[in-house]
Formats: C-alpha cells, sequence, structure tokens
C-alpha cells in the first residue's frame, strides 16, 4: 500500500517513505562526482582543475532551488493539511514557476560573467578557457537543475518519493552513459563532460515537471499560479530557519541561537 504524507506515521513507515527521497540526494552528487573521475582519468589534470574551479559555482545556485523545494513543500503540505487543495495546487505552481524564472535569470548571468569569476579565483589562459567552456554549456541546464532541487522535496509532499527516485536514477545513469560516450567514444574533453551533465540536469527538471503539467494520481498538478509574493517570501524564511536549526551556529546569523 502507498504511503501518503497524510497518514499516521509509525518509525518503519517513515524509514520507508523518507528512503527514497535520501537516496535522490545521492543521485544528486552523482553529477560532479562522475564528471570528474571521467575528466581525471581521460581528459587531463588542467580540465580537471577548471571543472573544480567552476562547478561549485552551479551547485551554490542549484541550492536556491533547494530552498524554494524546502520552503515550498512545507508551505504546500501546511496547506494540504487545512484541506484547501485548490490552493496548495496553485502555491506549488507559484513555486516551481518561480523557481524556473530565478533558473533561467541566473544561467544568463553565469553564461555572461563565468569568464569574469574564473578569472577572479585566478584562472589564466587555457585554463580560463577550459572553465569558460564548462560554465557556459551548464548555464544552459540550470534552470532544469534548480527544478530539480525543488521537485526533490515537492515531489515528497506530493506523495509521490518514488517518482523522484526514479527520475534521479535515469539522471544519473543517461550521466554516467553519456560521459562514457562524450569523452572515451567521441573524445570531446571538458565539453563533453558539460554537456553529459547538461543533459542529466534536464532529464532530471523536465520529466518532474512534464508530470505534473498533466493530470496525475497526485493532488498536486501544475496550473494557474497563486499570485501571492508574501507566500514566496514565507518559502524563503521557512527554508531559512530549517537550515539554521540543522547546521546550527553562535556566530551565524542564522543561528537558532540568535533568533
Amino acid at each position: 500500500m502507498a504511503i501518503q504524507i497524510s497518514d499516521h506515521f509509525t518509525l518503519g513507515r517513515l524509514a520507508r517513505f523518507t528512503a527514497p527521497t535520501c537516496a535522490m540526494m545521492l543521485f544528486t552528487s552523482i553529477y560532479g562526482v562522475i564528471d570528474g573521475l571521467f575528466v581525471s582519468n581521460f581528459v587531463g589534470k588542467e580540465s580537471f582543475a577548471a571543472l573544480n574551479l567552476v562547478y561549485p559555482l552551479f551547485m551554490m545556485l542549484g541550492a536556491l532551488g533547494y530552498m524554494f523545494g524546502t520552503g515550498g513543500t512545507a508551505l504546500v503540505a501546511k496547506t494540504m493539511g487545512e484541506g484547501d487543495d485548490r490552493r496548495a495546487r496553485g502555491l506549488f505552481s507559484l513555486i516551481v514557476y518561480a523557481t524556473l524564472i530565478v533558473g533561467i535569470v541566473c544561467g544568463i548571468v553565469v553564461f555572461v560573467a563565468v569568464g569574469s569569476v574564473a578569472g577572479a579565483l585566478g584562472a589564466e589562459g587555457s585554463l580560463l578557457e577550459e572553465c569558460v567552456v564548462y560554465g557556459s554549456i551548464l548555464s544552459f541546464s540550470l534552470p532544469f537543475f534548480m527544478l530539480q532541487e525543488t521537485f526533490q522535496s515537492l515531489l515528497t509532499a506530493a506523495g509521490k518519493p518514488k517518482v523522484g527516485l526514479c527520475v534521479m536514477v535515469v539522471a544519473g545513469v543517461a550521466n554516467i552513459a553519456l560521459d562514457a560516450l562524450f569523452i572515451i567514444v567521441f573524445q570531446w574533453g571538458l565539453a563533453g563532460a558539460a554537456l553529459a551533465t547538461a543533459i542529466s540536469e534536464v532529464l532530471g527538471g523536465a520529466i518532474p515537471f512534464l508530470y505534473f503539467a498533466r493530470p496525475n494520481s497526485s493532488t498536486l498538478r501544475l496550473g494557474r499560479p497563486l499570485i501571492d509574493v508574501r507566500a514566496l517570501g514565507r518559502v524563503c524564511g521557512t527554508a531559512r530557519r530549517s537550515l539554521s536549526r540543522t547546521f546550527p551556529c553562535r556566530s551565524c546569523r542564522w543561528s537558532t541561537t540568535s533568533s
């Protein structure tokens, strides 16, 4: 029997419900690790250095998607618990569309500024060129990467963590297979690694987007968003408080002790 977020949870049911979500987070980390393995072994040290200079930037921007997903899941689940499914669907659509818009804006900024960022980090000459190649390609898939991070949490609110796990497995396997094809077979170097990651990120973000864009077996689906700026503010605030409780730090302004 499927476990719903509205069910009464015992320790065993909670473990079964959260296991797919934990696995999703593990598969997300595959992107940088797999690219690094292939690039370091089949391309070269300079390309590997370029990857390590640029990729953390995308992880930081991807955290914005995680923020929307974490805070949005709390708000959507609370609204569903109150019995207002229509408002929950409107908030769900608002969060997804906001993530997509922010991702597009960030992608454009990264495409324009990746060279300057890499240069500020000390990249020069051919290393700088490699950074620009890798970062420029990934900037096109950044909106999908942020959507992927958002859907990791929202799929749990929808009661579909197994769907999220299946999507992440497909994206992770695609990344591995395409890395091997583009780097080893086609000899495309660092550009091939970036293209493989970009395609897998598109899969990770587009598949759940399409799933919710059409009628499905969950309460949530994409439609007309609820235009509520204050709700977006609460989404960000909820994510901030969640992070501060998870990573308390006395010297940090997000610390639970200082709040």
